[in-house]
């Protein structure tokens, strides 16, 4: 199958899975289970359970575990997006909230009170620790446009950057809103989308926020009012365009069901849209699976030898770039731009696919001629214009150091398919052999022993990485035990313990 962007979905009764591939390399990965839907886009009718003056913040009870949080910029009645925002121009990683109110803001006590019930929108899915984000702005995304019905704003997405283009769009944004009093944004596919094809858009998305409302005035809060569209619809809708060769679902059903949205919505790309129904998994067969398990290791290996290694930590993200086993053909300069070069593109491609937010931290190997600075800086930039995420970047520091913050609403894909290992707790290492020794050699040294005893020895129980260097370079531990306590110990090695475990007994 030739080169070009690619959209794989593999679909079972338990997840939906979507792979974006950009020359047949793995560069975004979706991932639904059915059980654990995300939030982000659905309506909920709330009540205002606290108002906090201090952080300018209110927590909203929308029928979830925990309570929604609300900031005052999120409330204001007279605020508009931010310039041109889509929906998929997602929310910040970690916001810190406004201890009080800017300067002619009106405080959240003046706008909110307790008991209060209103309509809200997620834009941010809860966290094991937080309660989801919402907003009273409530947006409404179509195929070609975004529906404001709480804002009276006309935009153009920022991604179409043609003046004349933009113009003409909001010319007929400005005919479509003469009958509503609403605010719309032309989504980045509405490029060179006329009034025919945005209207029957607009119909929909006014008719969706019409069936919203009635059932706000039908229900009490807490209760669910609409819930957005599931993943395999909703990246079809927010992604699929001319610039997919194909399409390949693998699922009847899901298929079927993307077959008839598209008819709706864009009939023109049908015909990409195909049935995979060969015997081997779509995932294997475009050796997706192991792009995703290489996704969730630390070290990315590059192909000249150079690797990255990238650390999530709760503040930030840091990713760190190595020569490895690179080292070049004419000097050490050259061999330092070349594995920077190559590091950008990997580095941007694994923070698409692993869907990092918040500050991003990378800390190239230094280099010596500003032009090589130049080289790589430009190369990343262009990198991340790629990304539909919204990014911020910073120019390289003396130190080689590159801060990037990018913007996401969903978990990333290591706290999608992981969870802290509850070996170490989540700290990542393990207590060495030597030092589970001594504590072992003090637990031994301060257990009471039984009056019984006599001729009876001690039975040790311990991992066999343990029980291997108790009997060689740890001897002397455990002779100086035995010495000790006047006895004999016998070690039993069991694969099935941690290596932390270890059980002391007399027999």
């Amino acid at each position: 199958m030739s080169n070009g962007n690619k959209m794989l979905i593999e679909s079972d009764p338990h997840q939906t899975r979507i792979a974006v591939l950009e020359d047949d390399r793995l560069t975004e990965i979706f991932v639904e289970r059915h059980r654990h839907r995300g939030l982000v886009g659905n309506v909920y009718k709330g009540r205002v359970t606290r108002v906090l003056p201090g952080m300018q913040a209110a927590f909203v009870d929308i029928g979830l575990e925990r309570d929604a949080f609300l900031y005052v910029s999120d409330v204001i009645e007279h605020a508009e997006p931010e310039e041109d925002r889509e929906p998929e121009d997602e929310a910040p990683e970690e916001e810190a909230p406004q201890a009080s109110p800017q300067e002619g803001e009106p405080s959240i006590s003046d706008l909110l009170k307790g008991g209060q019930e209103i309509i809200v929108q997620v834009v941010k899915d809860p966290l094991p620790n937080k309660g989801a984000r919402i907003t009273t702005h409530v947006t409404l995304p179509g195929r070609y446009l975004v529906l404001l019905p709480t804002v009276r704003h006309l935009g153009v997405s920022r991604r179409i950057e043609d003046g004349e283009e933009r113009q003409r769009l909001l010319e007929i944004l400005e005919e479509l809103s003469e009958r509503a009093e609403t605010g719309l944004i032309v989504r980045t596919v509405g490029e060179g989308r006329g009034r025919d094809e945005l209207n029957p858009d607009l119909e929909y998305l006014e008719g969706l926020w019409e069936r919203i409302r009635h059932r706000g005035r039908k229900v009490g809060a807490p209760a669910l009012l609409h819930r957005d569209l599931d993943l395999a619809l909703r990246v079809v809708r927010d992604q699929m365009s001319r610039d997919f060769s194909v399409l390949l679902v693998d699922g009847e059903e899901t298929y079927q069901r993307i077959v008839e949205f598209l008819d709706q919505v864009q009939p023109g790309l049908l015909g990409r849209v195909k049935l995979y129904s060969q015997d081997d998994k779509l995932f294997e067969s475009f050796g997706i699976e192991d792009q995703i398990d290489a996704a969730l290791k630390s070290k990315v290996w590059l192909k000249s030898g150079g690797y990255i290694v990238i650390n999530p930590t709760e503040a930030l993200v840091a990713i760190d770039v190595n020569t490895g086993r690179f080292v070049g053909r004419t000097n050490l300069e050259d061999t330092v731009r070349k594995t920077n070069l190559e590091a950008v593109k990997e580095i941007v491609r694994q923070i698409r696919l692993r869907d990092l937010g918040g500050i991003i931290v990378i800390d190239l190997i230094d280099m010596v001629e500003q032009e090589h600075k130049d080289e790589v800086f430009g190369l990343l930039e262009q990198e991340l214009a790629r990304d539909r995420a919204k990014t911020k970047v910073l120019s390289i520091s003396e130190f080689g150091l590159v801060e990037i913050t990018r913007k996401r609403s969903h978990s990333n894909l290591e706290r999608l398919m992981t969870q802290s290992c509850p070996y170490c707790a989540g700290r990542g290492r393990i207590k060495a052999v030597s030092t589970i020794c001594l504590k072992l050699r003090k637990e031994l040294l301060s257990k009471p022993r039984t009056q019984t005893l006599g001729d009876g020895e001690i039975l040790l129980r311990v991992h066999p990485d343990v029980a291997q260097a108790l009997q060689r370079e740890e001897r002397e531990i455990l002779e100086e035990v035995e010495r000790t306590l006047d006895t004999d110990i016998v070690i039993q090695a069991d694969p099935e313990f941690h290596h932390e475990r270890f059980d002391v007994s007399e027999v």
